[in-house]
């Protein structure tokens, strides 16, 4: 899957083979919002059609069109990661919850 920006929204995109054709979906919306195109071009004007009538919708409705975070989330890992990572965090000197905010961070913005 790839992201595009459409309207400072990040969307996924990704290519349905049965239909021939690009869909698009926003990410952080508190409800779905996908779209169709056959083409990069078609993708930005479908998708700004598709989250006007969204957004339209959410005012409506007096709802809350994006979803909220609270920072925290759980994560399951084998037992022995979970050790080397304390002992990396520990031998850098971090907090476990440091070094893994700043290990996440790095590899969004890789």
């Amino acid at each position: 899957m790839n992201t595009m920006l459409i309207n400072d929204q990040k969307t996924t995109i990704s290519y349905d083979e049965n239909i021939d054709m690009f869909r698009g979906e926003f990410i952080g919306l508190n409800d779905s919002a996908g779209f169709y195109a056959a083409d990069i071009a078609g993708l930005h004007v479908e998708g700004a059609k598709s989250l006007k009538v969204f957004l339209e919708m959410c005012r409506e409705d007096n709802a809350q069109p994006y979803k909220t975070f609270s920072g925290k989330f759980n994560v399951r890992i084998p037992p022995e990661l979970h050790a080397e990572i304390v002992a990396t965090a520990k031998s850098k000197g971090e907090s476990l919850n440091r070094f893994i905010a700043k290990t996440l961070e790095q590899a969004v913005h890789s």
